[in-house]
């Protein structure tokens, strides 16, 4: 944690004092230590995150204020391949699942939906589901059944 402008704690991965901090994980920013070199299937997944949430953020919230997504250890254009711009809500999910799969202590790392230990808050837990469900079926209407071969293998 960083001294934030007035005394207070300031979260490693928001820019919130942890007070206030909207991810869930910010009594945990002592422990958090994500790589900035990330290995390819880790890469691999971050990217469909980002990508799925991106296809929920733009179809279901097209008219709320967008802005870049960055996080201070993980370069998230250079994973995504391109920009990521989300709404408040889809970003800090993102931020949220980016975290959570980073600090994954499964090795081989199983599907979310498989896994005996759920590490995402339910409120968030719920969301991803939600997000895969809709940004799926997207793909699968649009054409793009590359990005589903994630999720079946």
């Amino acid at each position: 944690m960083q001294s934030a402008a007035g005394g207070g704690q300031q979260c490693l991965l928001c820019p919130q004092p942890t007070a206030r901090c909207p991810l869930l994980w910010h009594g945990n920013c002592n422990s958090i230590s994500m790589a900035t070199a990330v290995d390819e299937v880790m890469n691999k997944d971050l990217k469909t995150l980002a990508t799925f949430i991106s296809i929920y953020c733009t179809h279901q919230h097209p008219d709320t204020e967008k802005q870049l997504v960055t996080m201070p250890q993980l370069d998230i254009t250079a994973i995504a391949g391109k920009e990521v711009v989300l709404c408040g809500e889809c970003r800090k999910l993102l931020l949220h699942a980016f975290v959570k799969r980073s600090n994954c202590p499964l090795d081989p790392k199983p599907m979310c939906k498989h896994c005996p230990v759920h590490c995402y808050a339910p409120d968030y837990r719920k969301k991803i589901q939600e997000v895969m469900r809709f940004s799926g079926k997207k793909l699968v209407t649009s054409g793009r059944l590359d990005h589903l071969v994630h999720l079946l293998f």
